[in-house]
């Protein structure tokens, strides 16, 4: 696996929403000032060629929907994809809920087309807002989705959720995410490690 990441005349594409895009469109560079950025700093030489396809408030069939001009088009030799959080937040600000199944079935028709390897960062929450522990009733569903499409897929699972709340309960969730959702500096520093420790260290 490292090796087709540490190949500079490889395409590695990062998917995803907001927590992906951090103003990737407006950046000179099309990486954002997200965990993106960091990992491109931290391979330094050794890196491919990055690209960011994250946009902000997008849920996983919003990806389907533009799959193939922003991720297969680039013909990559890895893909990262970081979904979910909007599938549960859009059910708690806009009364827009996006059920298992077809949280399911989208994120199906992003995976079935790929031929190389794909890692799947898990969707997070960090409740810091009132009322955002009620969250889980919906969140964990999808993870649960997410975890068995990367067994069943063969793809690397990045246990966000997972890590990111072990570090919030020594260091505060607001120092992760001050929202709950989008994660500080901090945060991303955060992401990228966990992608670094599950994906490059064998």
């Amino acid at each position: 696996m490292s090796t087709i990441l540490l190949d500079p005349r490889r395409t590695v594409v990062f998917a995803g929403d907001s927590v992906t895009d951090c103003g990737r469109r407006t950046d000179p560079d099309g990486l954002g000032d997200g965990y993106v950025r960091d990992l491109y700093a931290e391979l330094g030489d050794r890196r491919p060629t990055i690209v960011n396809a994250g946009i902000s408030g997008n849920r996983a069939v919003d990806l389907a929907a533009r799959w193939s001009a922003d991720v297969l088009a680039h013909d990559p030799s890895l893909v990262s994809i970081l979904i979910g959080i909007n599938d549960t937040w859009r059910r708690y600000d806009e009364d827009d809920p996006t059920t298992p199944e077809s949280f399911e079935a989208s994120y199906r028709s992003l995976l079935d087309p790929l031929d190389c390897p794909v890692v799947l960062i898990e969707p997070f929450l960090l409740p810091v807002k009132a009322g955002q522990d009620t969250w889980r009733e919906d969140l964990d569903p999808k993870l649960e989705v997410v975890r068995k499409l990367a067994v069943e897929y063969g793809a690397i699972l990045v246990p966000a959720d997972i890590e990111l709340n072990k570090q919030a309960a020594s260091v505060g969730a607001a120092t992760l995410a001050d929202d709950g959702v989008h994660p500080t500096a901090a945060g991303h520093r955060a992401i990228a490690a966990l992608w670094r420790r599950f994906v490059l260290e064998d």
